[in-house]
């Protein structure tokens, strides 16, 4: 980052979108001050987001949040100026900024909680029945765990019934998956979302789920 520091009463003025976006796209000081101010509106983000998930780290001491914060905050800086096109004003500037600063801090501590762990891909579904509530209730919930046994084995491909379970059931985090994989979140999510318009149409067929929209399925 530029060594060029904010004045202080460039530091106290709030900007206006327009004048966030002028000054981010000058190539002069102006620009190098208002990449230095984006930046620690980046890291306040990126901040709050490491120690409201610290739990994900729990080997982690206050120095190794701070540094991987501060990562994050320059890594949300280049994302924030790469897309400066696409703000479109629906809310303030800086608003649509923290966003990135909070995303990239969520995905950075999923993946450093994942660096180590093996991630499992299975080809099918393990179920248990609970055998906590009444006869009938286990009943209906044996047979729909069963349907959903089957419509997984039967109805959907290999790779679709290894994306289903690993982000579903073994709750992998879909940035970690898409690393290991070699893949994108884009990519997955449309291999889920096809998962599951599969299990809800075999399931419907079947007769285990009403013939309703759910956007959460289709």
């Amino acid at each position: 980052m530029s060594t060029v520091q904010p004045t202080t009463s460039d530091a106290a003025r709030p900007l206006s979108d327009q004048e966030w976006l002028t000054d981010l796209t000058d190539d002069g000081p102006a620009g190098r001050r208002a990449v230095l101010r984006l930046r620690e509106v980046l890291l306040r983000a990126t901040r709050q987001q490491i120690w409201r998930l610290r739990e994900l780290l729990p080997g982690a001491g206050a120095d190794e949040l701070e540094d991987l914060a501060q990562q994050c905050a320059d890594d949300a800086v280049i994302s924030v100026l790469r897309r400066l096109a696409t703000f479109q004003g629906r809310s303030r500037f800086t608003t649509w900024a923290y966003k990135f600063g909070v995303n990239h801090a969520g995905v950075a501590v999923r993946r450093q909680a994942w660096r180590h762990r093996e991630i499992a891909l299975p080809d099918a579904l393990a179920w248990r029945a609970d055998n906590s509530p009444g006869p009938e209730a286990v009943l209906d919930g044996t047979e729909l765990a069963r349907a959903v046994e089957v419509a997984i084995a039967e109805e959907l491909t290999a790779h679709q019934r290894r994306i289903l379970l690993a982000l579903v059931v073994e709750q992998v985090p879909i940035d970690v998956l898409a690393d290991r994989l070699g893949s994108t979140r884009n990519a997955l999510y449309k291999t889920l979302h096809d998962a599951r318009r599969r299990l809800r149409t075999a399931l419907i067929a079947s007769g285990h789920l009403d013939n309703h929209p759910d956007r959460s399925v289709s």
